[in-house]
């Protein structure tokens, strides 16, 4: 089973966002001044919460989900919405975050992939 969503666009602040080792999605319908600093994507029903262990494909790259903020299953169900760190922590500082282990920082574009894969 699987999450699986397209990105649609970046906002214009994205990249900035993303050299600070973060990266925040959400559904097409974001609000402008949120969407700016997103990266948008269409929208897909999650059907199981993502937990430690799971696997977060971004473009070409994947990462293992090592924490999960108390509210990232809540708003990524509900708006597509989580901000992801790519620090590999152990817990999630924020509630709204999910913490990611990989190999550098993902270089995403319209029409790339986002899904999570769980185990």
């Amino acid at each position: 089973m699987r999450y699986e969503t397209i990105i649609t666009r970046l906002g214009d602040m994205a990249n900035e966002v993303m050299a600070s080792d973060m990266l925040i999605v959400f559904n097409e319908n974001a609000p402008e001044e949120l969407a700016e600093v997103s990266v948008l994507h269409t929208a897909s029903k999650l059907r199981r919460d993502v937990k430690p262990g799971d696997v977060v494909l971004l473009g070409r790259r994947e990462y293992a989900v090592t924490a999960v903020g108390s509210e990232a299953n809540n708003t990524l169900r509900k708006m597509g919405h989580c901000t992801f760190k790519f620090q590999g922590a152990p817990d999630a500082a924020l509630p709204g975050e999910i913490q990611l282990q990989g190999s550098g920082l993902p270089r995403v574009n319209p029409g790339d992939p986002f899904e999570v894969h769980f185990k």
